[in-house]
């Protein structure tokens, strides 16, 4: 079994470009991101409130 330069392997930053993120992926991330920053303002508004 011979190698030759074609069989070398690729590396990470060799692939193509990766395709653009979705309208739907960031929507669903925009979604998440807003409930977690809902829970955490309102946990820590609530625990300034109670002292």
């Amino acid at each position: 079994m011979a190698f030759n330069r074609d069989d070398e392997l690729k590396l990470p930053g060799d692939d193509e470009k990766k395709p653009a993120i979705s309208m739907n992926r960031l929507a669903l991330w925009l979604v998440v991101g807003g409930i977690g920053a809902y829970l955490l303002l309102s946990g820590v508004f609530g625990i300034l409130a109670k002292s």
